[in-house]
């Protein structure tokens, strides 16, 4: 067999595999949803033959299970992008204002750090530059799950921060921001070409806190894409080697996010009516003081309850997002 026959079918089995993994996705919770409603049913009509309170209270308890179950699928059969399935990486900045946003750049981080943990995803930190003094300049995270990309692509954007600056002699109220930005993980088998002679390769020692933390030589890598302008950095590991080969993994979403956007905006430019949520626009407030609050200005959704919100409780936003966008049509 020719090579190019053998990879021609090596690439076609791989694509036979992972539409056999999409199509699982929804068959099998859709197989088991049932098997539970039919279950359920047969419960129901023995209690119509021989009523017995202790299986009526349990046919109650599996009733509210489904229809929490079914409302879960409902949520999930929002996400149809074509990269919704995909593992995310998300990317947290400092607005401007010093030590308080970068406090609150931390904060939005053990935020995405804990919503990961309450679903049973996992979370690596690929880069973090450190504070002057309390908190994080910048953090890229990925979170690895099923549909992660999906469910957190409706957090990019900015976000503010309203309290009384634990930072602040005069316990004055301050306003802070930090930009969240998502990238869909891309697999290895796609091929996203990076030329030598289109990139250019800075190392430096990695920063912290200082003392042992530090490194003592240059570990740390900044790769420049010089076509577009993409600059990332990953300082996480001692070894240089493996900080490139996590900076040219972020650059690889990193240019597939980018051609997909010129893709979506080519698209909407075909419907002006599309609802068009782009970065940098200002999506939530989060308000400690004087009252607790924590609002999205695109779906109007409140919460009170800002310290459960900052605990990872963030799906009550992310599911009115995506009803809403599902309602108006999707995402492109």
């Amino acid at each position: 067999m020719a090579d190019g026959a053998f990879w021609n079918n090596q690439e076609r089995a791989r694509e036979v595999v992972q539409r056999t993994k999409a199509i699982k996705v929804w068959t099998d919770p859709y197989d088991k949803l049932w098997t539970r409603v039919q279950g359920a049913l047969e419960m129901d009509a023995l209690l119509d033959a021989d009523p017995d309170p202790e299986m009526i209270a349990e046919v109650a308890s599996e009733t509210n299970a489904i229809r929490d179950e079914t409302d879960a699928f409902k949520l999930k059969s929002l996400l149809q992008g074509v990269d919704d399935w995909r593992d995310a990486q998300v990317e947290i900045s400092a607005g401007a204002g010093g030590t308080e946003a970068q406090d609150w750049a931390q904060m939005l981080m053990r935020m995405y750090t804990r919503w990961a943990e309450r679903r049973g995803f996992s979370v690596e930190i690929l880069d973090m530059s450190d504070g002057e003094e309390a908190g994080i300049k910048g953090a890229v995270l990925e979170i690895k799950g099923q549909y992660a990309y999906g469910f957190l692509h409706p957090e990019a954007g900015v976000h503010r921060l309203v309290r009384i600056s634990p930072f602040d002699s005069q316990a004055r109220r301050h306003t802070s921001f930090a930009s969240i930005f998502v990238y869909p993980v891309v697999d290895n088998e796609i091929n996203i070409e990076i030329r030598d002679d289109d990139i250019k390769m800075d190392v430096f020692r990695a920063s912290g806190a200082g003392g042992q933390h530090v490194n003592k030589t240059s570990s740390a890598v900044r790769i420049t894409h010089i076509p577009s302008g993409i600059v990332v950095t990953c300082q996480q590991e001692r070894s240089q080697g493996k900080n490139k080969a996590t900076a040219m993994k972020q650059l690889k979403n990193r240019l597939y996010q980018l051609e997909a956007e010129k893709q979506a905006a080519v698209k909407a430019k075909l419907d002006a009516n599309k609802a068009d949520v782009t970065f940098g626009s200002q999506i939530r407030s989060y308000v400690f003081q004087p009252y607790t609050m924590v609002n999205d200005h695109r779906t109007e959704l409140k919460i009170t309850d800002v310290q459960k919100v900052m605990d990872g409780a963030i799906d009550p936003f992310i599911e009115a997002y995506l009803k809403m966008t599902g309602a108006a049509g999707g995402k492109s």
